[in-house]
C-alpha cells in the first residue's frame, strides 16, 4: 500500500517538474524566445553601429575639409557665393509628366 502512494507521489513530482522543465519561468519555451529576442537585438544593435560609424566619418568630413562643409551649405541649405546667383525652377502643377 506504501508503495502505491510513494509510486503515485513520484509520478506526481516527476509531473511537476516536467511541467517546469517545459512550460516553467526557465523552460524551454520561454527559452526560445528569449534566443529570438537577443538575436533580434544583436541585429539591431549592429544596424546602429553601422550608423554611428556613418555619422562619426561625416562629423570628420565636415571638420576637416571646408569643402565639403561649402557643398552640403550649398546643396541643403541654398547657400550662395558672394556674386553668385540661386535659381531654383519649381515644376507647375497642372503639367503633371503622364509617361
Amino acid at each position: 500500500m506504501v508503495r502505491k502512494y510513494l509510486l503515485w507521489g513520484l509520478l506526481a513530482l516527476l509531473l511537476i517538474f516536467q511541467y517546469q522543465l517545459w512550460f516553467g519561468r526557465y523552460g524551454f519555451i520561454r527559452l526560445g524566445s528569449l534566443n529570438q529576442q537577443v538575436e533580434d537585438l544583436r541585429a539591431e544593435n549592429n544596424s546602429l553601429i553601422e550608423r554611428n560609424e556613418a555619422l562619426y566619418a561625416q562629423v570628420r568630413e565636415l571638420s576637416e575639409g571646408s569643402e565639403v562643409l561649402e557643398e552640403r551649405a550649398r546643396s541643403q541649405l541654398g547657400f550662395v557665393k558672394e556674386g553668385e546667383q540661386f535659381i531654383q525652377v519649381v515644376p507647375d502643377e497642372g503639367s503633371e509628366n503622364t509617361n
